[in-house]
This record gives structure tokens, sequence and C-alpha cells, in this order.
């Protein structure tokens, strides 16, 4: 038992917090689980009555960086709020939150509906100075420890993109086999007509007008479905912007598209100005072309 338990928590529930970050985690980590899951011992050792004791398992295979998607976790407060639960349960606070926009709140309410959070080291009041410190320690430290997570994959993303080995979806003209190396579609008839395509823009200069001729000549562009499957929709200005405009054609490979306003002394007109894209991570030959790097920059 701990000194801070009164028979006032004991009216109430005492509930388990049960988290797991994804699905791979769920299937692959039964320790972990299973660890969780024995926390309902833990609330008997401390005094519940089994009938008293709920488990919250709602959001297995969802991180904790945020609740907007955690029903569980909006359950949980909820039920605090309404004076149902006198312990929290979890095996640690990175369970609980993984941020200070949720996990303070929740130490606000818990201190005012006088309701205790326990994990593996002890019992905390957070209604008190000493339980609202060492659980804002606890809470601090466990959103270091994702945007360190979060630091990590992203340098290792970066340095990927760098050398331009990320392996990212391929514009439709492109195939990648089981080995990783990029070629062109075996399909003639896509290669033919993407290499129309840019013939016809180099010749009249204009999507609108490269759209029309393709439309008057009966000529269909190739194009992936939401299921990467290949198919041929009629030409539209997007269509044919879109290929025109994407460097994997002039085989560069690009990462992080930004987009900035061309800047003018003229007030007015910077506001009706177009935004202009550009890529933070540009390496160039790393595809087959279908059009050379330096035709394939002439602004469109």
């Amino acid at each position: 038992m701990s000194e801070l338990i009164q028979p006032t928590h004991l009216k109430r529930k005492a509930v388990v917090y049960i988290r797991q970050s994804t699905p791979h985690q769920v299937v692959s980590n039964q320790e972990s689980l299973r660890l969780q899951y024995a926390l309902r011992q833990r609330a008997r050792e401390l005094g519940w009555h089994e009938a008293d004791i709920d488990v919250i398992d709602a959001d297995l295979g969802l991180s904790g960086a945020s609740s907007t998607h955690r029903s569980g976790f909006k359950e949980l407060v909820g039920r605090v709020g309404l004076r149902e639960v006198g312990l929290i349960l979890s095996i640690d606070v990175t369970r609980l939150a993984r941020n200070c926009s949720d996990w303070c709140p929740l130490l606000d309410i818990c201190g005012l509906r006088e309701c205790l959070i326990a994990d593996r080291d002890g019992v905390y009041d957070p209604g008190s100075a000493n339980g609202r410190l060492l659980l804002g320690l606890k809470g601090t430290i466990s959103g270091l420890e994702l945007h360190t997570i979060r630091s990590r994959l992203t340098a290792g993303l970066i340095a990927k993109a760098k050398r331009g080995e990320l392996a990212l979806t391929l514009p439709v003209g492109f195939v990648r086999d089981p080995s990783g190396v990029v070629s062109k579609d075996p399909d003639l008839a896509v290669r033919d007509r993407l290499e129309l395509v840019f013939q016809l823009f180099l010749k009249v200069r204009t999507i609108a007008k490269v759209m029309c001729m393709l439309n008057d000549r009966g000529l269909d562009l190739p194009r992936r479905d939401p299921h990467g499957e290949l198919c041929w929709t009629r030409a539209t200005t997007s269509a044919v912007s879109a290929v025109l405009k994407n460097p994997a054609y002039a085989g560069a490979f690009v990462y992080g598209r930004t987009r900035i306003c061309a800047r003018r002394d003229d007030r007015a007109a910077a506001k009706l100005a177009k935004p202009i894209e550009e890529w933070r991570i540009v390496v160039k030959d790393r595809y087959p072309a279908y059009i050379n790097w330096p035709t394939m920059a002439y602004p469109l």
C-alpha cells in the first residue's frame, strides 16, 4: 500500500491504460503487452477489488505523439473529470502521452479531481508539489525521447535522399526491380507517349496546346490509378503539366518540395504571383532520362 492512497480513492475505479505505438509492436512485442496487462495485479496489491479495476486498451497500435485519434485516452480524461477514477496505472508515462500539450492537462485534471497516477516506479499525487514536479519531469523526458527518435529517423532519411537512394514512388514511365535499380517502363507505348509529350511541348511551348494536340489525335496519357496500376486517360492540363514539370523524366532524384513566391517591388503584383516550386535536394543522373536536364530546367 502507498500512503497516498486514501479511502476516497478506493471508492472509485482503478484504470489500467495500455498502449503500444504501432501495429507491428502489438504483434511482435508480446512481452511488453503482457507486462502492461499485468498491472491489474498491481492495482489489487494497492487495495482495489477486481470488480473495481478497468482496462482501457483501445489505443493499441496508436502513437502517443498526439491524442487526436486516441479514443482510449479521451475516455480516460473524461472519466477522470467525472470523478470516476481514483488511480491511473501505466507501465510508464510514455504510454499515456508523448507531448506536454496532452500530459500537462491530464496532470491538471487529475490534481483537480484528486486522482492518483502510478507507474512501475511508484504512486504519485498530481495535486501535490512533489508529485507534480516528478510527473512533470517524467513527461518532459518522454517528449524529449520522442524528439530524439524523430531526429534520428529524419537524419537517416535525409542522408539516403542526398545520395539519391531513397525509394520514393516512381512516376509512370519508370519501374524499379527487386534490387532497387530504376529503369524505363518496358511498355513501348508508355515510353513513346511520354517522349511525344516532350517533343510537342518543345515545338508549341504551351501546356494547353500540347493537351489539345493530344486530344485532337485521340492520344491518351498513361497514368497510375490509386492502386498503382497503369491506366490510360484523356489528356488534361494538369496531367500534361505533371509530366513536363517532374524532374524524374530528366533523370533527377528530388526530395523536399517547397514553394516560394517571386519577389516583386509591386505589392499588388506580388500577391498575384504564382508560387515557385523548389527542391531541397536534387541529385542528377539517378534515373534513365526521357529528356536532358538543361531542357527540363527551361521555365514552364
